[in-house]
């Protein structure tokens, strides 16, 4: 096949400023890799936005193309396990860090790093739920392997976030009782419409309190977001319960005791997807297409093109930004 030319999203650095623009960039210029991949959907995320504006601690060459996320068409495959017109999904491992991502038309990758699109899911539903819905998955799986929904009420914060909102419509939808932090007020028909239970204000949870534990108010948490809220959850589960975490945006760091770990026997259990083992990754995406499937997923996505991505970076960055976006690469 010879090589073509795409659209794609690029960041550029020019004098310590990072300039994000549409370019034409053309297929012989990727990556080496065993799998060229016409990308229909990307997703924004957080680690995206921390791209587009020169994190190194995410990507250190520019001129790059972000996007983690990415599911199309395989268009030239040198692995037999993998055909030209199949549908894949690749997430994580270097896509869109170092390796240019899903905000271009085409990827080139390991195949090692993509996964056929699950019975079940479309693309665009695949995309709905990206990196967000795999890291919801396995958040949620470590959580009901040691918590029932019979044992008491489970908290989310950054619950209007595309991790909190997907791990509240999952739990949900296994019976959990779900109680979600969140500093807006204004979502609270959003987070009922997702299967929440209850509402708790961020200003409510995110003090540093000195005592080591408080009363035992919930069963298990996902906390997406650090700090001083992973401490208070941490420190409001009741015996045996589970916190798994993922996020750091509030804070990396926790001040606690050893007590509710001893005393309570709590789990605290982080969940990271860039290098996580295919094989549970392949099993994740199955039940987010089948069994783990929510009713609410068409309600918290919004669509764009790649031209409108510069703008929703920028919210996302404010934390403005609910649910999920997704970016079609054909618009």
């Amino acid at each position: 096949m010879e090589h073509q030319n795409y659209k794609a999203f690029v960041v550029e650095e020019k004098d310590g400023q990072y300039i994000r623009s549409i370019k034409i960039r053309n297929t012989g210029d990727l990556p080496k890799g065993d799998l060229l991949v016409k990308v229909q959907y990307s997703s924004l995320n957080y680690k995206d936005a921390l791209s587009a504006i020169g994190n190194k601690g995410v990507t250190k060459n520019y001129p790059h193309t972000p996007g983690i996320d990415a599911a199309g068409i395989v268009e030239k495959s040198d692995n037999p396990d993998f055909k030209a017109g199949e549908e894949v999904i690749v997430t994580s491992y270097d896509l869109g860090m170092d390796t240019s991502g899903g905000f271009g038309q085409y990827i080139r990758v390991p195949s090692e790093w993509a996964i056929k699109l699950p019975k079940g899911l479309t693309m665009k539903e695949a995309m709905m739920l990206g990196t967000a819905g795999l890291t919801a998955g396995i958040l949620v799986l470590r959580l009901s392997e040691k918590v029932t929904p019979d044992q008491g009420k489970i908290v989310v914060s950054g619950a209007t976030g595309g991790v909190g909102s997907l791990s509240v419509a999952i739990l949900a939808k296994l019976g959990y009782h779900v109680v979600s932090i969140t500093s807006k007020e204004q979502e609270k028909d959003f987070l009922f419409s997702l299967g929440t239970k209850e509402i708790l204000l961020r200003n409510e949870i995110d003090e540093p309190e000195k005592r080591p534990m408080l009363s035992a108010k919930f069963a298990g948490g996902i906390d997406t977001v650090g700090g001083p809220i992973l401490e208070n959850i941490i420190k409001s589960t009741a015996n045996m319960g589970v916190v798994a975490c993922c996020g750091n945006v509030a804070s990396p760091k926790i001040n606690l005791t050893v007590f509710p770990f001893i005393l309570r026997g709590i789990s605290l259990i982080g969940v990271g997807t860039q290098d996580h083992p295919m094989p549970e990754r392949k099993m994740v995406w199955n039940k987010l297409a089948n069994e783990w499937k929510t009713d609410q997923l068409m309600d918290i996505y919004k669509e764009i093109s790649l031209e409108a991505l510069s703008e929703k970076i920028d919210l996302i960055l404010n934390g403005q930004l609910k649910g999920r976006t997704i970016v079609n690469l054909n618009l």
